[in-house]
């Protein structure tokens, strides 16, 4: 497997060769937050991951979240559309660089229980005063934290 490495706003990062829709869930429970700690750098995240064909975008946030924490959800809602052009993110094992481009759902945990995948060493629900505490891309923390702290979803500003 290769890595995944994220580049914000930097004048060295390769340029984009692709944009490919994502769906990522944002499932709280109580006073935690489910996150997985991905395989491929390390880092804490949401679940989620790009969108297949034949299936809807909620389908993706859904199935990547069974997929990567073994945990069953229902979409309710939406936390935000995020596609900000100065994020990419380089794939090492094919060397694809995307233009940041994920949705990110709200979900509520319907079944299933905890387990890893190939994609995350650890699967977690973690209390969300400790999330501060966690390596995690800055994207993924805006994200989390618009979803703490909004109700109204989030639209990445009109820029080029």
């Amino acid at each position: 497997m290769g890595r995944r490495i994220d580049y914000h706003q930097d004048p060295a990062a390769p340029p984009a060769n692709s944009v490919r829709p994502s769906a990522a869930a944002f499932v709280r429970q109580a006073d935690t937050v489910l996150l997985i700690c991905r395989s491929d750098n390390g880092n804490w995240s949401m679940p989620g991951g790009a969108h297949d064909p034949g299936e809807s975008l909620t389908h993706t946030a859904v199935r990547e979240t069974l997929e990567e924490t073994g945990v069953e959800i229902h979409a309710t809602g939406l936390v935000g559309i995020f596609t900000d052009p100065t994020h990419v993110i380089h794939y090492t094992s094919n060397d694809e660089v995307r233009q940041e481009f994920t949705i990110v759902y709200r979900g509520e945990p319907t079944g299933g229980k905890l387990m890893t995948s190939v994609e995350s060493t650890r699967v977690e629900w973690v209390p969300i005063e400790r999330i501060h505490s966690l390596t995690m891309d800055r994207s993924q923390r805006h994200r989390i934290e618009w979803a703490l702290h909004e109700s109204e979803p989030y639209i990445d500003p009109e820029t080029r």
